[in-house]
């Protein structure tokens, strides 16, 4: 059998630690998470210059995708392997079934519901320090854990609309992609909108004056970076603290500087040892970008993380912070997500795009104002 035959339905679980966007991302595996296909940023993985590589996800395939409907009405998200398609993750089969945990809509609406009392869904209100007791198979209580409640949010809307519009049968294709944060135990994740334009060419009038006034009254405009959400693990309480982008719409340039400052601490402490490894990280995708010749990434986020955990064990040592893993590149992580509106010359998805010449200044503009900050951060002021 090829990697894909004899390969069993995988049912698709949100992706508890998506922190923004509007399009719900969904868990595969435990390494591999998936989305709606874009046909422009389906072109962008497909034609991706190799030195981004390491500054975003690994594309790995598509896969088709049907709504599923219980006896009870409840919705569930099946994807079908298909052949030909390359093997998710190399994982074992075996451990992409979720048969023993089936979330359908109102499970899942149920379950966040108690891990997050009273306020589930208001918008503005994912500001809460939320709890979540979920048991193991032997009744056990499992570890004290919080999720972020806004991939739930996206995921609810999306199976919403896709019910509405598609009938059960109707095969959706979805793009599969590296799960960035599977190899921490508490991703600490901050998602930011970069660039001082987010409409993309081909966005409608009302849509481009949409997108002018929301950058104008946000840091997009005098930063060329926004805040799009953000869940930081609170070592001193168990919980992640989490903030949406409607919160980050709202920041002035000081409130942007504080809320960075706000990622960066673990409730105890100022996590000062990440900053120099981040700053590193943020200057070699600078000089990325700065190469790339006619892309605009209009829209697109970046993605910085690192794991809430590693205070802990330092503090247990009794040291300032873990020098140990100062050679440790997995400590920290710099990503771009999110291509859909991300346009270039020769892109497949469009043929004739509107000419870009050099690169994306906006972007680079962004990149260099939150270096700016991360660094006056490490020297204290």
């Amino acid at each position: 059998l090829g990697p894909a035959e004899g390969r069993a339905a995988v049912l698709l679980q949100p992706f508890v630690h998506q922190v923004g966007g509007h399009t719900s991302m969904l868990s595969y595996d435990e390494h591999t998470v998936c989305k709606p296909l874009v046909s422009q940023e389906l072109s962008f993985y497909e034609s991706l210059p190799l030195a981004m590589r390491q500054f975003t996800p690994q594309y790995k395939g598509i896969v088709s995708v049907h709504l599923k409907k219980d006896s009870l009405g409840n919705l569930t998200l099946i994807a079908s392997p298909s052949l030909g398609q390359p093997d998710s993750a190399g994982a074992d089969p075996a451990a992409s079934l979720w048969h023993k945990c089936k979330w359908s809509h109102t499970q899942v609406t149920k379950t966040f519901k108690d891990s997050c009392p009273g306020k589930m869904l208001l918008r503005t209100d994912f500001q809460y320090h939320t709890d979540s007791l979920l048991e193991d198979a032997n009744g056990k209580q499992a570890e004290r854990k919080s999720y972020n409640p806004w991939g739930l949010h996206c995921h609810r809307q999306h199976l919403n609309r896709m019910s509405s519009k598609h009938n059960e049968n109707k095969l959706h294709q979805f793009l599969l992609l590296e799960n960035v944060v599977s190899k921490y135990s508490y991703p600490c994740i901050l998602d930011l909108k970069m660039g001082t334009r987010q409409h993309g060419d081909d966005a409608s009038e009302e849509k481009k004056a949409r997108h002018i006034k929301k950058c104008e009254q946000s840091t997009s405009a005098s930063l060329g970076v926004r805040i799009c959400g953000m869940q930081v693990y609170q070592a001193d309480s168990g919980h992640f603290l989490c903030r949406d982008k409607y919160f980050g719409r709202k920041l002035s340039a000081e409130g942007f500087r504080q809320t960075l400052r706000q990622f960066l601490c673990n409730g105890n402490q100022l996590r000062t040892d990440l900053l120099e490894p981040i700053v590193l990280r943020l200057k070699a995708l600078l000089a990325v970008i700065r190469k790339q010749s006619s892309y605009r990434f209009y829209s697109s986020s970046l993605l910085i993380i690192y794991d809430g955990q590693e205070a802990k064990e330092s503090a247990d040592h009794r040291l300032p912070f873990p020098r140990s893993h100062g050679a440790n590149p997995c400590r920290v992580d710099v990503r771009m997500i999110d291509f859909a509106h991300t346009t270039f010359k020769g892109s497949q998805s469009n043929p004739n795009p509107t000419p870009h010449d050099g690169p994306d200044h906006g972007y680079i503009f962004g990149l260099e104002n939150l270096i700016k900050i991360l660094q006056s951060l490490s020297e204290g002021k």
